[in-house]
């Protein structure tokens, strides 16, 4: 699926006003279930700075605040970010791309990000990124939508894809469409297993993940290592990648107007 971020921007500016009350009738209420369970997997700590990527209104960053943590919330769609800061007057919102995070190296002592990682052009960069952010030790979880281990929850899972969720859209939200979009990423989305080998690639050790709803969702887990050695090795690995795909991509044809 191409997903450009300028088009996925602008669709959800498109639905930012009845965004959170669509996806508790999409999901029968799961979602607060879901909210609750990835606050838990954080554990953030009075005090602590987190970032939580694509945030949308906000509703995610105000359940973390409550906590005492002091929370960012970043999304690239200024509908969302305008929705938020009318919403959560306390809590700081920045417009930016997961790819391409404004913070410096080291920066927060968590990260999150809920439903977001599906949406981004390259979501392997965009780990990276939230890899690069975190302190030493720092915390990484994604709430993601996956695939129903069980044969005959996926296919009904499957189903209500395809059949149910595009009429309850029309019904629930200002942007019918969108939801179309939402299916069809969920499809098209890696299983739990590749998300993990994807998580591991942007470094972080201690990865693992639970499923949540018989696996419609799935909590992903990870940390960044503590030691200098892991760390230097990782950086190491990383700098090699770039220089190999840096390399290998041919030079682009000189253009003519």
């Amino acid at each position: 699926m191409n997903k450009q971020a300028s088009d996925v921007s602008g669709m959800f500016d498109g639905v930012a006003r009845r965004y959170d009350r669509t996806n508790t009738v999409l999901s029968g209420g799961n979602d607060i279930l879901w909210r609750a369970a990835t606050v838990r997997a954080v554990a953030p700590v009075a005090g602590e700075r987190i970032l939580d990527v694509a945030a949308g209104t906000g509703t995610s960053s105000a359940a973390l605040a409550r906590t005492g943590a002091r929370v960012v919330a970043v999304d690239f769609s200024p509908g969302m970010i305008a929705e938020g800061r009318r919403r959560h007057k306390k809590i700081e919102f920045i417009e930016a791309d997961a790819e391409k995070l404004p913070f410096g190296d080291d920066e927060f002592d968590a990260v999150t990000i809920s439903f977001g990682l599906r949406n981004v052009n390259d979501p392997k960069r965009a780990l990276s990124e939230m890899y690069r952010v975190l302190k030493p030790g720092g915390r990484l979880v994604v709430c993601e939508f996956s695939k129903p281990p069980v044969a005959i929850l996926r296919a009904g899972y499957h189903a209500y894809l395809k059949y149910v969720l595009p009429i309850v859209a029309d019904r629930a939200s200002s942007n019918p469409e969108a939801y179309t979009y939402l299916a069809e990423s969920i499809r098209e989305w890696p299983d739990q297993g590749e998300l993990s080998q994807w998580i591991r690639g942007a470094g972080f050790i201690r990865v693992a993940y639970r499923n949540l709803t018989g696996g419609v969702v799935a909590l992903h887990r990870g940390r960044k290592p503590v030691d200098a050695t892991v760390l230097a090795s990782v950086a190491k690995r990383k700098g090699a990648a770039t220089r190999t795909k840096t390399t290998s991509t041919p030079a682009a044809a000189p253009t003519v107007e």
